[in-house]
């Protein structure tokens, strides 16, 4: 048992993770590693590439140690400083699958089955679904948990698992709170109207910018996504000059100009789509792209969208190319970034065997 007082307050950190699978591509860009790089300059950031969640989708991967190189080629090429941040793959540190079994047993069944992405991936199979399919959810707030982040960057469609992350650090506060106050690991922070004492954070999320969700290229209706089996359904993050202005150009609209007001938006899917990308790229926001563009035609807008999009992309696939020709470097920052997040990981979880019991330390 440990004597010391309750700290005041968790410290301030991000944590964010993308799984090795497929090209990234603009929607991840963003939603994500646009927003990783502006927050390295105000917060203490720890970004992972996921690759033990990527075995819940497939099991057997003919590429994963590369697929994980090029995740982190891309952290690296959008700016991301390795010394600023700390940057790893996920299973370098055993904590996080340590931690995550102890969330299986705070977690409930009931809470798994009701995450929406599990319906989806397990369709209506679920009894041949993997374990893994169902507890990932657990795996995702050990990642987050195993360092006490505070803070995590998602999207709209992430924000059930945050919310899930958030009800298993507050149980698990619950039920060691006697345990929790006698080893003195306890930090105050606020429930609701009440400032209580608990060992982990209830992460917040961080959700910001004009195009938090972006969408297909030729179905504004759907997600933009490296699985979609049409590859001018996105832009990816590897596509040269020529493919970024050639998908933009047969990206599908509607035959009406683009509205004079914002509200003209409403029920133009590929239109609010294209004009939500366009303010994200260029850090405007959607009223100010609409003030500029209202009334002319998309054969306007398309050059002057594409134009855009090679000026911010395509220095990015050509850092992602050097950088990724050069595996030794991507795995010595994979490696100190293991090394690194390994410390702080270690010290949560000598602290959560003494407060779970286990003889362990």
């Amino acid at each position: 048992m440990n004597d010391a007082a309750p700290t005041n307050e968790f410290r301030q950190l991000v944590f964010s993770g993308v799984q090795p699978t497929g090209n990234l591509h603009l929607g991840n860009y963003l939603g994500a590693l646009q927003k990783f790089v502006a927050l390295q300059d105000t917060h203490d950031c720890i970004y992972c590439v996921v690759d033990l969640h990527s075995l819940t989708a497939t099991l057997m991967h003919d590429d994963l140690m590369d697929q994980t190189r090029a995740i982190a080629a891309a952290y690296l090429a959008c700016g991301l400083d390795p010394k600023k941040n700390i940057i790893f793959n996920q299973s370098r540190v055993p904590q996080h699958a340590e931690l995550a079994w102890i969330f299986n047993c705070v977690a409930r069944i009931g809470w798994m089955n009701r995450m929406t992405q599990f319906k989806d991936k397990a369709g209506k199979d679920r009894e041949n679904a993997s374990l893994g399919l169902l507890a990932y959810p657990s795996l995702m707030a050990a990642d987050i948990l195993v360092y006490r982040a505070t803070h995590v960057p998602v999207g709209e469609d992430q924000k059930q698992h945050l919310e899930l992350t958030r009800d298993i650090a507050q149980k698990f506060n619950n039920d060691f709170s006697e345990r929790i106050a006698a080893c003195g690991y306890g930090v105050e922070m606020e429930v609701g109207e009440e400032r209580v004492n608990g060992f982990f954070p209830l992460t917040e999320p961080l959700i910001e910018g004009s195009a938090t969700r972006v969408m297909s290229l030729r179905d504004g209706t759907k997600k933009m996504s490296k699985s979609d089996p049409s590859d001018l359904s996105r832009i990816n993050l590897t596509d040269d000059a020529d493919a970024i202005a050639r998908k933009i150009r047969k990206a599908k609209t509607d035959p009406e100009p683009l509205p004079g007001e914002l509200e003209g938006l409403t029920g133009r899917a590929e239109a609010e789509n294209l004009v939500g990308i366009y303010a994200a790229l260029a850090e405007m926001s959607r009223e100010k792209v609409i003030a500029e563009f209202g009334g002319r035609q998309f054969s306007d807008f398309k050059p002057a969208l594409a134009e855009l999009a090679v000026e911010k992309l395509a220095p990015i696939a050509s850092e992602m190319r050097r950088i990724a020709a050069d595996p030794s470097y991507v795995d010595s920052v994979l490696r100190d970034g293991g090394e690194r997040a390994g410390a702080l990981a270690e010290e949560t979880m000598k602290k959560v065997h003494d407060i779970v019991g286990l003889l362990a330390n």
